[in-house]
């Protein structure tokens, strides 16, 4: 959920710093600074001298895959005649359990 949110607030401003995603997410700074330092490790992100996060060529790939799948599901859900505010949150739970043919099924529907 870091990887998407980075995403969606580079899209909104130009530097992404902790304190961005603590206010966007509503979670700890602690929460923050413990999957920053996660997402760094694993090539996912980096971080520069100002502290705005970057995702890097694999991060980006992640974020975009998954705010694809938030999007189509949310929009999904909504086509079902769910209100928008369910749709969004009952999105982001399913995002990390669907399998890829379900996915990709969906994807096929609203098309």
């Amino acid at each position: 959920m870091y990887l998407e949110t980075i995403y969606m607030l580079s899209k909104e401003r130009a530097i992404v710093r902790a304190i961005d995603i603590c206010e966007h997410r509503g979670v700890s700074k602690p929460s923050v600074s413990r999957a920053v330092g996660i997402l760094k490790n694993g090539g996912y992100i980096e971080c520069g001298e100002d502290g705005g996060l970057t995702l890097t060529a694999l991060g980006l790939e992640v974020a975009e895959k998954m705010y694809e799948r938030h999007t189509v599901l949310t929009d999904y859900l909504i086509s079902l005649g769910v209100d928008k505010e369910t749709a969004t949150e009952d999105a982001c739970k399913i995002e990390h359990v669907i399998s890829a043919a379900t996915f990709e099924a969906i994807k096929n529907n609203l098309k």
